[in-house]
């Protein structure tokens, strides 16, 4: 197949290309980081093309259809992640960049997308156990949750043939910038607060268990499918194995979640006095380890023949082997 990948200099984006070259499929991947795609490119087997497009912009669309000409399916992996930030910034990589790839699948008449959204959509600040993706979808906990639900109902109503929409749950690996980077610096500098006794459960994803789950989906039918390790884990668990495979020192705090959030609630009163500034802790990201959220996996095993090949224990000593080389 020839396949475009969107986001391939991003985290998910990059293990995907170079799992789809090793396959032997053509890929064309898209991103704004020259630099992160010579990487990309220097690992990738032979077959792999890089195009330089920042979603959003004027020339975007252009540059993206001009990219997707040819191509069997498209992945939809480039978006911003993050706990706090402008309306505008998450609307133009979540939303606008959505449309995009959405006009270039018409404009070509490409039958296959999977887009890559997440399971922040379904966070209310109250416990949710083995959520099916019909569950009600509550109001938008963040301005990324609101974007990503927004791009959703653009490929829901876009109609194309056969588009996948996976909501990964918290995503960890090599080359994770996001997740366990925030974690790492909060063992290393400070406390790691337990909320509510540490006993929300949490699910993770190992990048390479994201990955099978979209090479499954290019061939599966459409659909919106939660994915995720299948592995809940509390919150204590999770943060005591990430310490003793890092060997970082653990200093877990027990901290009320009503004190907790009042002063997540004033930082965030400051960050909006002051533009530009993001508060060290926001609501949502204590929310995220206060309340359990776990996923059902039952759409996923069934249409797509999803099974997670890499276990929470194996995906830790994976990336903390990777880390520590880094660091090295």
């Amino acid at each position: 197949m020839k396949i475009l990948v969107t986001g391939g200099t991003g985290f998910l984006g990059r293990h995907l290309v170079w799992r789809l070259a090793a396959r032997g499929d053509q890929v064309v991947f898209t991103g704004r980081n020259r630099a992160a795609a010579e990487l990309v490119l220097s690992a990738s087997a032979a077959g792999v093309r890089y195009v330089e497009i920042d979603h959003g912009s004027a020339d975007a669309t252009q540059r993206i259809q001009a990219a997707a000409e040819g191509v069997d399916a498209i992945v939809h992996c480039a978006a911003l992640a993050a706990p706090w930030g402008r309306k505008q910034d998450f609307y133009r990589a979540n939303v606008a960049s959505s449309a995009e790839v959405l006009a270039a699948s018409r404009a070509h008449g490409i039958a296959r997308l999977v887009h890559i959204s997440s399971p922040s959509v379904y966070f209310s600040y109250e416990d949710r156990l083995a959520i099916t993706e019909h569950a009600p979808l509550p109001p938008a906990a963040t301005e990324y949750a609101r974007s990503k639900r927004e791009a959703e109902q653009l490929v829901l109503a876009a109609g194309v043939p056969h588009s996948v929409i996976l909501r990964p749950r918290a995503i960890f690996g090599p080359w994770d910038q996001a997740l366990l980077p925030r974690l790492l610096r909060l063992m290393q500098y400070g406390r790691v607060p337990l909320l509510r006794g540490g006993r929300a459960l949490l699910d993770m994803t190992y990048v390479d268990n994201v990955v099978d789950a979209i090479v499954l989906a290019l061939a599966g039918p459409a659909g919106v499918y939660n994915v995720s390790n299948g592995e809940p884990i509390t919150a204590a668990d999770l943060f005591e194995r990430i310490a003793r495979s890092f060997g970082l020192p653990l200093r877990a705090a027990h901290r009320p979640y009503w004190l907790a959030d009042g002063a997540a609630r004033l930082l965030e009163f400051g960050a909006r006095l002051a533009p530009g500034w993001e508060p060290p802790v926001t609501r949502y990201s204590l929310g995220a380890i206060a309340f359990s959220q776990t996923l059902d996996l039952g759409a996923a095993r069934t249409a797509l023949g999803y099974a997670p090949s890499v276990s929470l224990e194996e995906g830790i000593a994976r990336t903390a082997a990777w880390w520590k080389k880094r660091a090295s």
